[in-house]
C-alpha cells in the first residue's frame, strides 16, 4: 500500500481531486467510495494479484477535503456525481459499478440514482439513511459517540470542527501506537472487534488515517454536515439494481438505517448479516467485489 499511483484531475469547477486505481487494467471497471471518514487508500485489498485475478479494475479517489482533494465546502451527498464523472471522463470509462460503504453507502446510491446511463449496479455496504426521513429515529441505537458527533454537527462547524480536529489527532496518535485502539470508545459487537484484529486490517488503518487527514479535518467535516441535511436526490429515483447490505449487530451505523434503505429503495436486493457489525476484513470486501460484478 506504499506504492504512489496517485492521479489528479480537475473538477467542473476547477478542483483538484486525487485518485488511484489498482487491479486488471481491462477489467471489470469499480468505483470503490470510501467511508466517513476515510479516503482513496480505503477498501483497497493488501495483495493486488488477488485483484487482477478478480478482473476487477477498482477506481478510488479522495472525497473533497479529504487527502489530496481539494475541499468543495458546503457539498451535499450529491455533489459526488460530478467527481466521479470527472474521473471516469478521464480515465475513459463508460460504465461502471458503484461500491459505497459507511459514509460512502449515501454517495454511491447518489451516483447510481443520477447516471443511470453509466451505472450497472450499485452496493451500498452499512450505508446511513436520509437525516431527514421522517420514519426512522436516527441516533436510536448508535454508539453515544457517535451520537455525540452528529449533535456537534448539528450544532454547526464552528462547534463540529475543533472537536474533529482533536479526534484526528487522537487518531493518529492511537494507530501509530496500535490500531485495535482507534475505536476503543465504542462498545463493538464481536464481529467488529476479530477483525480489527486483522494485521491487514491494522496496516490498512494505519495508511488510511494519516492519509485522510494529511491536509487537515475538512473532509469529516464536510461528510458529517452532508449527513445532517437533505442528500440533494431521492433514493426512489433509483432505478438501476442495488444491493443493500448491513449488520445486526452495527452500533455506527444502526441496523435500522440499513433496514430503512431497504424499504425504501426500490426493488433492492438485501442482505443481513445476523452477527456482522460495521467492519469487515479484505477478503470479506473482495468477495462482494466478485459478487456485484457477477450479478
Amino acid at each position: 500500500m506504499s506504492e504512489n499511483r496517485t492521479s489528479f484531475v480537475n473538477s467542473a469547477d476547477g478542483r483538484t481531486l486525487a485518485f488511484e486505481q489498482y487491479g486488471d487494467p481491462d477489467g471489470t471497471p469499480v468505483f470503490l467510495l470510501h467511508g466517513t471518514p476515510g479516503c482513496r487508500l480505503s477498501g483497497r485489498h493488501p495483495d493486488e494479484s488477488r485483484v487482477i485475478d478478480a478482473g476487477l479494475r477498482l477506481v478510488t479517489y479522495d472525497r473533497p477535503g479529504y487527502g489530496q482533494s481539494a475541499r468543495h465546502k458546503g457539498r451535499r451527498v450529491v455533489d459526488c456525481i460530478a467527481d466521479v464523472t470527472a474521473i471516469a471522463n478521464e480515465l475513459g470509462i463508460d460504465r461502471f459499478f458503484v461500491k459505497g460503504g459507511s459514509g460512502g453507502g449515501p454517495h454511491a446510491l447518489a451516483v447510481g440514482a443520477r447516471l443511470p446511463q453509466r451505472v450497472i449496479r450499485v452496493a451500498c455496504d452499512v450505508g446511513v439513511a436520509p437525516y431527514e426521513a421522517d420514519d426512522i429515529d436516527w441516533l436510536d441505537g448508535m454508539d453515544p459517540a457517535n451520537v455525540r458527533e452528529f449533535k456537534w454537527a448539528q450544532a454547526g462547524e464552528d462547534t463540529l470542527r475543533p472537536e474533529l480536529e482533536k479526534q484526528a489527532a487522537q487518531a493518529i496518535a492511537k494507530v501509530e501506537a496500535d490500531p485495535t485502539a482507534l475505536l476503543e470508545e465504542f462498545e463493538l459487537s464481536p464481529s467488529d472487534l476479530a477483525v480489527l484484529q486483522d494485521p491487514r486490517v491494522q496496516q490498512r488503518l494505519r495508511a488510511t488515517t494519516r492519509e485522510a487527514f494529511a491536509n487537515g479535518v475538512s473532509g469529516w467535516v464536510d461528510d458529517d454536515l452532508a449527513f445532517t441535511v437533505p442528500w440533494g436526490f431521492d433514493v426512489s429515483e433509483l432505478k438501476v439494481p442495488v444491493e443493500i447490505r448491513y449488520g445486526a449487530t452495527d452500533v455506527l451505523v444502526p441496523a435500522a438505517h440499513g433496514a430503512w434503505l431497504a424499504a425504501h429503495v426500490p426493488n433492492a436486493i438485501v442482505t443481513v448479516e445476523d452477527t456482522g457489525g460495521h467492519l469487515s476484513n479484505p477478503d470479506e470486501g473482495l468477495e462482494q467485489l466478485r459478487e456485484l460484478v457477477a450479478a
